[in-house]
Parts: structure tokens; sequence; C-alpha cells
């Protein structure tokens, strides 16, 4: 068991060391090639937060292990509401930006909409990833074309974190691309064998690990990423950044073990762990709504609200 333990923490250290190295890598190369920042930063950037949820979903359904998959996407959402979001609002008060309204949190219910609709018959086929492929591409396509527009009415509309990409030579970066990604995929498979072989020593199901301890691993990406942008005093960014992940986790996890491993999924799956997700979005949603229109922040005392309800969902696994 310790083993195999330690075959998880060096899996996950893997995971968000390649995904470091790889954006790193990756961003030079196209910065060298001349792609514009924005782009960039939309595309390849952004990907850097998703690539262990990424990988780690792509080796589950390859080995046969979709259920570790699919938990790791609804665990990992649980997580940035409950955790994520609720330690950065301990640590400060967020402020909501009033055009979350009109596309981040839309968006978010969309996606969180249409997969549970795609998992009401307890089922991930082909179909069903397609549908998420689809809408990934929808989404995708709105966002590069209106912070395309918006940057060529006003260069300085483009987030600074965007235009601070490394200056790294091509040599130098695509060493960094190739080693960030032979991390991420053997810190991948790695970590799915570990916690595979956890389930098993424990009598558990792969969901159940997927839920729990990968999720938490695969998510620290992100608790770091808002934690370190609540200290700058980007509330926005903090904010966004868990929606926005939560909204990946769904697109970029999920087709995986529809394609590479399609089957049935777990009763308590969706009645009880996508349900529980689907009432913390609702909460979110009418937390920023409220914030945003009597012109106050997610304060500390939402924050312990998050939290506790993060603590009653695990407490009430089976």
């Amino acid at each position: 068991m310790w083993f195999d333990i330690l075959i998880v923490v060096c899996g996950f250290a893997g995971l968000i060391w390649g995904a470091d190295k790889f954006v790193a890598g990756a961003s030079s190369i196209a910065q060298n090639l001349g792609a514009a920042p924005l782009l960039i930063g939309l595309t390849i950037v952004a990907f850097g937060t998703s690539a262990p949820e990424f990988f780690s979903s792509a080796i589950a359904a390859i080995e046969g292990q979709p259920a570790l998959a699919i938990g790791n996407a609804i665990g990992s959402n649980i997580f940035n509401i409950g955790v994520a979001l609720g330690l950065t609002a301990l640590i400060r008060p967020l402020s909501a930006s009033p055009t979350m309204l009109k596309r981040e949190l839309p968006a978010l219910f969309l996606v969180t909409i249409v997969s549970g609709i795609l998992l009401t018959d307890l089922h991930l086929g082909v179909l069903d990833a397609l549908v998420l492929i689809a809408l990934t591409a929808f989404l995708c396509y709105r966002l590069i074309r209106r912070k395309t527009r918006i940057a060529a009415k006003d260069p300085t509309m483009v987030p600074a974190e965007v235009l601070d990409l490394p200056s790294i030579s091509t040599l130098k970066a695509v060493v960094y691309l190739l080693l960030g990604l032979a991390f991420l995929i053997i810190g991948a498979e790695a970590l799915v064998r570990g916690a595979s072989s956890i389930a098993e020593q424990m009598g558990v199901s792969s969901a159940l690990i997927g839920l729990t301890i990968v999720a938490l691993g695969t998510s620290l990406p992100e608790l770091a990423a808002c934690i370190t942008s609540v200290l700058k005093g980007h509330d926005d960014l903090a904010l966004g950044n868990i929606v926005g992940s939560n909204i990946m986790n769904f697109l970029v996890v999920l087709p995986f073990p529809g394609l590479l491993s399609p089957g049935t999924i777990e009763n308590s799956l969706f009645t009880h762990d996508f349900a529980a997700l689907f009432m913390m979005t609702c909460i979110l949603s009418g937390v920023c709504f409220w914030t945003i229109k009597s012109q106050r922040k997610i304060g500390r005392l939402a924050g312990v609200g998050f939290l506790l309800m993060y603590g009653v969902w695990f407490v009430t696994l089976s």
C-alpha cells in the first residue's frame, strides 16, 4: 500500500512539473514562430492547469479504467468549488466580474447541464464524447473570436499574464516540450496504476479513488493558481480560473472514456456525486449573482460555506 501511495505522489509530481515544462516549451516555440501572444495565452497557456486531468484521464481510459477518469472530472470540479474557492475566499474576499454573469457562468451551466443529460442513462459512449467535442469546438471558437476582437479594438485589454511569456531559444524550447510531454505521460501512467492498485487493495471502486485522491492531486495547480492570483490582488483571475477549469474538466476529460473505453457508470456517480456538483454550481452562481448585484464580495463566511459543502459531500461518499 505504501509503495502505491509513493507511486501516486510521484505521479502527481511528474504531472505538475511536466505540465509546467510543456507549457513553457510550447509557448516559446509558438512565440518564436511569430504566433500572437493572445492566441498563445488562450490555447497553450490555458491548457497548462488542465494538463494533469487531461493526461491522467487519457491513460485511465486507455487502460480500461473509465470510472477513474469520470470520477476525476466530477471530483475535480467539486474540489475546485468547495476547497479551492473556499480557501481562496478565506484568504481574501473575492470580487466577481459583472461579465461573468453574461459569459463564463452561462457557459459553465451549459456544459454542466449537457454533461448531466449525457450521463442520465448511466452510460458514456462514443456519441456522448462527440457531443462534448462539438461543444468544446463551439465554445473555443466563441472565446477566441471575442478575445481577438477585444484585443484588436484595445490592445491594453490583453491580460498581462498572457503577454509575460518566457523567452527561450527554439532548441531549448523543444527540449522542454519533449521533456514535459514525457513527464506528463509517465506521471499519468504512475498515477493511474498506483490509484488502481490502492482501490483494489482497499476494496473500493476506482470511481471513488478518482473522486478523491486523483481529483485532489490533479486539482493542485488550480488551487495554487487561485491562491497566487488572490494574493496578487487579481480576484477576477482566481474566480475565473475556477469557472474555466470546471468547464474544461468536463469538455476535455469526459470525451476520453467515451471514445476509448465506452461503457456504463456507477449509479452513485450520477445520483450522489454529479447531483452534489450541480447543487454546488447553482449555489456558486447564486452567490456570484448576489455579490455583483449588491456590489459586495464573496467573503470569508461564504468561503466557510463552500468548505462545509465539500466536507458534507466527502463524508457521505460511499
